[in-house]
């Protein structure tokens, strides 16, 4: 069984629920439903092991993740775990994004046959495809240097904003603008790997975005993430995220004076970000 929980990649599924948990709490005074906010994280769950397992066969048909420097080898590479047993886990998670995405609409707008109804459901489909093909098949968006913007999209704004959609039926500026903010961390845990990975990705032909900007620039890139994170919090008045800013100070510091042993801080930052989220609905 050990094969099968290191491609899980358990240590992601923090970050993968900080949306779920912002868009949540920023509802919580509104309206509150447990059961659909249960179904909402178990959907993203779902969705993040769902990638984990995609990006492992993507870059294990392509070859990329050959060279295990920097971490530890996943199933695949290991040779622990056979493509087409990758594969059966990889339609049991797209069952389980179905059916737990399925639940979560019928029971947050009490039927499957309306336009909200609809929209959601084409937004489920839209993210288990994303989350195929973000290393999956001949053009992969990982591979093309917008990794980043799916990250953004899916694990910030539609994590937040559909969690406070379904809680309320509603949307405002202030939630856009949180969604938007805990992006930005859950795109450097992304550039951070990416950091790591650089100098293999460009040998074998993946063109990350910190990739396109360089060392030193991908550095510039993670310091301006957080820091824009935290500013937009704070406009809206949540000041109980700079509890955060010790935290991320030698988080930065660790990736500004390190090139080796990146990955880690990958804990740090995925635990950190959903602290912040956290500090964001007190």
């Amino acid at each position: 069984m050990n094969p099968y929980i290191t491609s899980l990649r358990l240590r992601t599924l923090p970050l993968s629920v900080s949306g779920i948990i912002l868009g949540t709490g920023l509802a919580y005074s509104f309206h509150f439903q447990l059961s659909t906010f249960i179904l909402a994280i178990l959907t993203t769950l779902s969705l993040q092991i769902l990638s984990n397992l995609c990006n492992e066969l993507g870059d294990a048909l392509k070859g990329t993740d050959a060279d295990q420097h920097g971490r530890e080898a996943y199933g695949l590479q290991a040779g622990t775990i056979t493509v087409q047993q990758m594969k059966h886990m990889i339609l049991l998670f797209i069952g389980l994004c179905i059916l737990f995405g399925t639940a979560l609409v019928w029971t947050a707008f009490g039927t499957l046959n309306s336009e909200q109804s609809w929209v959601f459901l084409g937004l489920g489909a839209l993210a288990i495809v994303g989350a195929i093909k973000y290393t999956l098949g001949k053009h992969s968006y990982g591979y093309m240097g917008l990794g980043d913007l799916g990250v953004f999209l899916f694990f910030g704004l539609l994590s937040t904003i559909g969690a406070f959609y379904l809680q309320t039926q509603t949307v405002t500026w202030e939630v856009v603008a949180c969604g938007a903010a805990i992006g930005l961390p859950c795109v450097g845990v992304l550039n951070l790997n990416n950091i790591r990975d650089m100098a293999n990705d460009r040998i074998h032909g993946k063109r990350t975005f910190a990739s396109l900007l360089g060392a030193t620039g991908a550095r510039i890139y993670h310091t301006l993430l957080l820091v824009i994170c935290l500013t937009l919090f704070v406009l809206y008045g949540h000041w109980w995220t700079l509890a955060i800013i010790p935290v991320w100070a030698w988080h930065l510091w660790f990736v500004w004076t390190h090139t080796d042993h990146l990955d880690r801080h990958m804990p740090v930052l995925m635990f950190s970000t959903l602290i912040v989220a956290i500090l964001a609905i007190l």
